[in-house]
Order: C-alpha cells, then structure tokens, then sequence
C-alpha cells in the first residue's frame, strides 16, 4: 500500500517535472521506463492524469523527444486502445505519420509508430478517414515497396506492422479500399508472401484479405462505377492469386489468414462458387466433400437454418439456400474483438431480430418480413459480377487443401470456408482399438471433432521482450527471441494474449481464428476474423527494456549438453566394439501393429516409439516406466514414415513425419497428457481433392534446420524450419521414386538419397547443380533401398546404403563407379539399417527375424536372432533399428509389439 502511494506521487511529481523544458526529457524517460513494467504501471499512470500532458507534448517538435514520446504512446495504446479518439482529435495521427516516414528513425522505432497508427484506425471510422487523409497508404506502400532483403528498413517487425497497419486502414472501408486498388497495393503486398519472416507472410496476407471488398456496399456512382469495377476484378484476381500461391505454406501463421480471405471472397463471390462447387463434388466423388441437399435442411423465417437429425450437434455445415454458418453448439464460445462470448451465433444475413443472440428469436419464425428480405437464402444487394471459372475452380480446391490440413485448427477454418459455398466435408470418426476407446461410426460433420490431446498449433516465432536503449539514441537491439537452435535457429511456440489464454476449449474460439462482431448482427459478423492483429499487439505489451532473465540459464544447460556429447563422441570413436547382442531392457508397447520407427533420446535413458496408426509412446528404460502416450493426430489410416528430434541440445522438440508428407512437431512430449503441438505442415503438398500416400522419406538436419523429405513424386522437398518455407524443390527424373533419404549430421547442407531402382544420389544444396553424383552400387540384384547413412567420421564423401536384396553397399563418391565393400547381410529379406552417428558400426534387420551388427571393415560383430527356447530372445519381423546419438546402443522394433535395447557388456557409456 506503501508503496503504490509513493509511486502514484512520483507520477503526480513527473507530470508536473513534464512542464520544464530543461527536465522534460529525463522525466519522459523515466516515464518510459516505468510504463514499460507493465499494463498496471500503464493504468496508474493515466489514472494520475498523464495522458493530457504526453497527448499535449505531440504538438512540439523538439527532434530528441520523439523516440521516447512514441516509445510512450506505444506502451498506453498496448494497453487503452481508446485513447485513439482523443489522438485524432487533437491531430496526433500526423505526428506518428511523419515519424514513420522519416528514415532517421531506426526500423523497430517507427514499427511502434506503425503500431501507434494501426491502433488509431483499428474499427475507427474517423480514424481511418483521418489516416488517409493524411497520406498514410502512400507512407507504408512506399517503404514496402523500397524494402528488400538484406536492407536495414526491411527489418521484419517494421514490415510486420507497416503490412498490419494498411491492413487496418483500409478493413471496411470502402475509401481506403479503392484508394489501395488504385495504388497498385495488392502487387506491393504480394512480394512479401516470400519473405522469409512467417509473420511477415502473415500480416501481407491479412492486409491482402481486407482489401478484398465483400461486396456490401457501393461507393461509385455513374459513369465512373463500371471503370471501378473493372479495377476490382482486376484487383481481386491478382489478390487471390497472390493468396493461393501460398495456401500450402509451412506457417500455420499464414494458411490462417489465407483461409480467412479466402472466406471473404467466398462470400462476396458465393453465388458463382456454389455453382462451380457442385460441378466440383460431382467431378471428384472420391474428394470427401458433398454439396449440402436441399431435403436435409430446414429452416423457417427466422433467417437461420437447422440441420436434420443425421448431424451432430456442434457440426459446421452451410445450406444452399444462403451463406450460413452453424457455429459450435450449446455454449461455444466465439472469440469477439479481443472478448470472449459465450452464445452461439446461428445467423442468416441481415435479420437481426430473428438471431438466437436475441431472447425472442422464436417469436418470428413465421414472420414474412424475413422471408421478404430473402431471396434464396442471399440478401438482395448488388453482387460482383462472376470471375473466370478457373479462378473459381482453383479457390474451391485450395479451400479443400485447407480442410485437410495437419494442424487441427486450419482444418477447421478450411471447412467452414467451405461450408460458405455449401459444401460439407464428410470424414469418418477414427477406429481405436484399446478398451474403452470410440469405435468406427457414421459419417459425421468433421466440423464437430475434438482432436484428443491437441492445443493450439502455433508459428513457431516468439516476439518476446525487445530491448530499446534508455538514451533513446541508439539503434535498438532485435527483440530477443527464445532460441531452441543452439546459435543456429530459433524455435518456440506462440505466446497468446492474457484474454486469449483463458478459452474454455480449443474448439470453434481457437484465437487465431476468431469470430469478430464489429459490424453486428450482419453478414460480416459471420465471417471468420483473423487474430494476427491482436496477437501482434502483444509484443508491444510485455517489457521491452529488459532482456530476457533466463537467457543465462539456457545457455549454461546448452554449454553442459554440449560438453557431455562431445566426451561421449570421444569415447565412440576410439570404442572397439566385440559383440552387440546384450538385451539390457524390454519394453511391450501393447502396439497391435508393431512398432513403426523409434528412436533414443541423446540426454536421457527414453526411448520413444511409433506405430502404423500413428500412436506415439514414450519409455524410460532405466526405470523402467511409461511417461506418455499419445496420438499423432485423430485419423489414422495414413501411417507414419519416422520420429526426429529437433533442437536435442535444449528443451528437445519430436518431429512425426506421416507416410502422406504430414509434418507435425510437438513440445513437452515426455510429460504424461502435457504434449503441445507446436506446428504442423504438409511438406508435399498435395492440392485439393488430392489424399492418396506417397510414401514420405524424410530426415532432420540440425546444422542447416533443413528437412528434407521425398517419396512417389519427381523432387526433393527442402523446407527451412526457421522460415518455415519451401527453400528448395530438386527436380528428378519423372521415373525416379525415392525409398530412402538420410541427412549428414557433420556437413551442413549434405543429404543422400536411395531410390526403388536401385541408385543412390548425393546432395549438397549449397552448389549450383545440388546434385553431386550419382551410383548404382545395386546393380547385381536390383532392388529398391531400403536404408541409406554417412558412414561415421568426419569424411563426407562415404556411404552406406541397403538394398531389400539383403546387400549392404559400402560407397565412396570420390569412386563412386562402384562400392569398394559389400555385404551380403541377408538374402532377399533386409527391411531396416542403421549406421551409428560416431561409433564405427552398423546394424541391419530382416523380415526373417534377425538382425546382425558390422563394423565398418564388414565384419560381423554379433548376431540377434530368433530362438525357440524358453525364456530366450524373440523378436518378430524387424521393422526398425536406431542407434543412440553418442552410445553404443542399439534399438530395435519388430512386428510384433515388443522393443529391446541391446548394448555391449563392455560399453563404458552405461
């Protein structure tokens, strides 16, 4: 109590000390410093009546307060975005503008002016008025336009809110709208879908979706509407075209504000998108969507809609009869404008007395007003006239690419996009075959699934606490972020706002995704609503002066990592190993399909396991305990390809690769029901109605954070996981199928690759040509490879390969006419290989239940096999082998549900 009353007179002291010109700039900063603390500082500083005095200080043009007055204003807008109406009242609009354009600022310093301005016009009709002006639109698309890669100004905060703030500006305002089309905005916008920034992609895409005009209202009049019209089209065609290249992005960040344009231009184009949409279904049987019929839908005058009994409560569907979206059920609860609300809107356009909000909903059933006001479900106001049906045709197969999406929540936005044409996508519910689980039953809505033990998916940027220099004179460091890549890569999920983490459940109020009512009960307040723009505001709001306090710690457990594998590396390398056979643990995973693919935690006696359906179980072997269990995703029947980990120097991430290219990266995955999905992507796209497997290979590679992935298509995929973005597409001969791919862990940039018909190719995607060479060291007995590894060491130029003959290939690419060692292993029957990292041995396994070890001269250390004595070893068809990263330790999954774990009883690392 103390306290807070000698703070409230030093704020009282400061306000009056703002009055000096000899003091003013010292107490600004430490004003500074004390709103940076926090929003209750904020708050107790404008409820001791600050805010007349730093609104007044805007009218001076004094050069050394301008930094630190919008640092200010930065920190009272993050909090109270009411003071909007006294800025443009009182022209303060004009100060920040002319702060965003001047180039003596540093880039983070006018972003917050970015954010100030954005703030202003954010549902403010005057302030956009204000705004424009003012000269705002010409202002950002010119620093848009002068950004380019590697410049100073192209600083990706600064185009983050230069991108958010045009978004804002012209977002229902018809005005702004025409003056960006006039601009050439939406070609201006369209060159940052490649930046390498996700939230950068992301914010371009949600300006590009609010400059889509929904089709409302009509600004032109006479002669010069057709010419407006005209340059709409025009504008809406490069706009969508500009979104749909991108509609496959790695960012979960920027498919969501892709399917949120793509929403609004369903709606202003819905007439012509049903047409096109029903010729879609009836083309593509095997798509899993169907039109809505009319005999399954009733409704009455009330101007919303019911689906028959065969729905589900909580399904999204869309009658053909209007642009409707049945949203959740009983108490879902719809992010609006920042709030959470708990009713269910279940609207028809445009009849505000006949929406369930109201408590006389019901008393117009019958009303024929309402029906006067409709005509077959759409409201009677002008419509844009139809686009190329292959604009059409394209949009209705990226919004099923959407609606099949790996993260759970763009796949929910994807299928109400869909249900806005009136298409409903039917899937079935999963089988599970433990005790007590769900059976197979009817198909039902997707829309209503809850997928078990998922949370929000995230981009992986965290804009944490910036640092800004108390001089106010120097360029401000980046904002610091959590760093996952040990000095290489930056990985973290996404930190929500406070009033967004409260969320009863991750269904229909998912907070990227929310629903907004700032137009009321409209048409408009049925669209999905992008969040981008109030998750961004949260950086502004938590400290920006103060660096991150467990950056130390981080690095002190990375720098105690690092030491121990570089010991254990050490010992590897000088191990003479004499036999591999000793079972040291045993573990039944209750796999009904045996174990798919697993692999050994560096730091931690753990292994982690995987089967055909997609079901992730995580062991201690010393203890021996089960710490988690959990499914990859709801819907098992496309199997999964292999377990990588991410980042095994700090708080490790596992990343599932499934047999259809699905890529899927979960955090705190060892606590029992703690698991996070930090991120998902396809990383072989596959557009529309497209789901058949290809038979993914994938491998991680922690020095470049590239993944690189192949399979039944003609290309190697390389994705950079810091960007989150498609890097590279190697193109390979159309009759090239990929069964077999493997990343050097020692050079950067270095993968090798085995193909069905023997071959094997090297890859370094830091030359021109990327590949380096190519072998057919299986020659004799032409068979696909099954497994493929860089020999241990420091050599890049040697490899291993497998083929499903049972030959092992021992290559080296500087010779690469022919193998200079072979193994005949097993005959006919090798189905997995493993080459350990740094020891100087290998495994392979048969389907004949055997597996054997060799060092690198091919002799053979040990054998595992099948014995039909009591009490002995027994292993079933081996599925998979994997080495510990720095021990000589050995496991391996076979058919049937059992995984062991094998060692040399000389083995100093145990």
């Amino acid at each position: 109590m103390l306290n807070s009353i000698v703070i409230e007179m030093l704020l009282r002291a400061s306000r009056q000390v703002l009055l000096s010109q000899c003091h003013r700039f010292r107490a600004l900063v430490l004003l500074g410093r004390f709103l940076d603390m926090g929003p209750w500082a904020v708050d107790l500083a404008l409820s001791v009546g600050i805010f007349p005095y730093v609104l007044k200080l805007l009218q001076t043009t004094t050069p050394e307060l301008r930094q630190i007055l919008v640092f200010i204003w930065t920190k009272i807008l993050a909090l109270d975005k009411s003071c909007q109406v006294d800025l443009v009242k009182d022209g303060g609009h004009t100060y920040f503008i002319r702060f965003l354009d001047s180039m003596e600022a540093y880039p983070e310093q006018r972003a917050m002016a970015a954010f100030v301005l954005a703030v202003i016009v954010d549902g403010h009709r005057r302030g956009q008025e204000a705004c424009t002006e003012a000269g705002l639109l010409d202002v950002c698309l010119k620093h848009v336009q002068a950004s380019t890669p590697n410049d100073a100004q192209s600083e990706p905060l600064f185009l983050q809110w230069v991108c958010l703030c045009l978004g804002k500006l012209w977002e229902d305002f018809p005005e702004a709208q025409i003056a960006g089309r006039q601009a050439g905005a939406a070609a201006v916008l369209g060159y940052l879908l490649s930046e390498p920034q996700p939230e950068v992609r992301a914010s371009a895409a949600f300006a590009l979706g609010t400059l889509l005009d929904l089709g409302f209202e009509s600004v032109g009049d006479g002669g010069d509407e057709e010419c407006d019209d005209d340059d709409k089209f025009r504008t809406e065609i490069s706009i969508i075209k500009s979104l749909l290249s991108v509609v496959s992005d790695g960012s979960p960040l920027v498919r969501a504000e892709v399917a949120v344009a793509l929403a609004r231009f369903a709606f202003g184009h819905n007439k012509h998108l049903k047409s096109v949409a029903a010729t879609y279904c009836r083309c593509q049987p095997g798509s899993g969507l169907s039109t809505l019929p009319l005999a399954h839908i009733t409704g009455g005058g009330s101007g919303y809609t019911t689906p028959s009994h065969y729905m589900p409560q909580g399904s999204i569907i869309a009658s053909q009869i209007g642009p409707v979206l049945r949203v959740g059920g009983d108490g879902t609860s719809v992010v609006r404008d920042g709030r959470v609300s708990t009713s269910s809107p279940l609207v028809t356009s445009g009849i505000m007395h006949g929406s369930p909000l109201s408590d006389d909903s019901s008393q117009h059933s019958e009303s024929g007003a309402s029906n006067d006001a409709v005509s077959n479900g759409l409201i009677n106001h002008p419509r844009p006239q139809p686009l190329d049906n292959g604009i059409y045709l394209e949009c209705i197969s990226s919004m099923s690419t959407l609606s099949k999406d790996p993260s759970p929540r763009i796949a929910r936005l994807g299928r109400r996009v869909l249900s806005i044409i009136g298409i409903e996508q039917v899937v079935m519910r999963p089988i599970r075959h433990s005790a007590g689980a769900v059976r197979a039953s009817e198909p039902t809505s997707s829309g209503g699934s809850r997928l078990s033990g998922l949370v929000r998916s995230s981009s992986w940027f965290d804009m944490n606490a910036g640092h800004l220099p108390l001089t106010f004179r120097t360029p401000p460091v980046s904002p610091p972020r959590t760093n996952y890549f040990p000095g290489i890569r930056r990985v973290s999920s996404l930190e929500l706002r406070p009033h967004l983490l409260s969320l009863p459940e991750p269904g229909l109020a998912d907070p990227l995704l929310g629903y907004s009512a700032s137009s009321g009960n409209t048409e408009r307040s049925l669209l999905p609503r992008s969040s981008m723009y109030n998750w961004s505001c949260g950086h502004f709001s938590k400290p920006l002066l103060i660096a991150s306090e467990d950056s130390e710690e981080l690095l002190a457990r990375r720098e105690a990592k690092e030491k121990l594998a570089l010991d254990l590396i050490t010992k590897c390398q000088h191990y003479s190993v004499n036999r591999l056979n000793n079972q040291i643990a045993s573990w039944d995973t209750k796999f009904e399909t045996g174990t798919k693919t697993a692999l050994l935690q560096p730091f931690s006696p753990v292994v982690v396991a995987a089967d055909q359906n997609e079901r992730i179980r995580v062991w201690n072997y010393e203890e021996p305990a089960l710490l988690n269990s959990f499914d990859n995703h709801e819907f098992h029947d496309k199997g999964i390809s292999k377990l990588c980990l991410v980042n095994e120097f700090d708080d490790s991430l596992l990343l599932i690769a499934s047999a259809n290219g699905n890529i899927r990266i979960w955090k705190d995955y060892m606590q029992k029901g703690q698991q996070k999905l930090v991120t998902a992507f396809s990383s072989i796209p596959v557009h529309g109605h497209g789901t058949r497997n290809v038979d993914a290979v994938v491998d991680w590679q922690q020095q470049s954070g590239c993944l690189f992935t192949s399979g039944e298509m003609s290309s190697v995929k390389v994705w950079d996981l810091d960007k989150e973005q498609l890097v590279h597409s190697i193109p390979l001969s159309s009759d090239s199928i990929t069964s077999a791919v493997a990343a050097s862990q020692v050079h950067g940039g270095q993968f090798a690759a085995g193909f069905v018909d023997g071959s094997v190719r090297l890859f370094d995607i830091r030359t021109p040509e990327m590949i380096v060479c190519t072998a057919h060291p299986h020659m004799q007995r032409v068979e696909r490879v099954v497994g493929i590894g860089f020999q241990p060491g420091l050599d890049p130029a040697k490899i291993v390969s497998a083929s499903q003959a049972g030959d092992i290939q021992f290559l080296d690419i500087r010779n690469h006419r022919e193998a200079y060692l072979t193994i005949d292993a097993h005959r006919g029957s090798l189905t997995a290989l493993a080459v350990h990292r740094h020891a100087p041995i290998i495994a392979s396994g048969s389907a004949k239940q055997l597996i054997k070890v060799f060092n690198l001269e091919g002799d053979q250390l040990g054998t595992i096999r099948y014995h039909p004595t009591f009490m002995a070893q027994k292993i079933g068809p081996v599925n998979c082998l994997t080495f510990h990263p720095y021990q000589v330790l050995l496991a391996a999954g076979a058919a049937d549900p059992f995984v062991a774990l094998y060692a040399d009883d000389n083995n100093p690392t145990r």
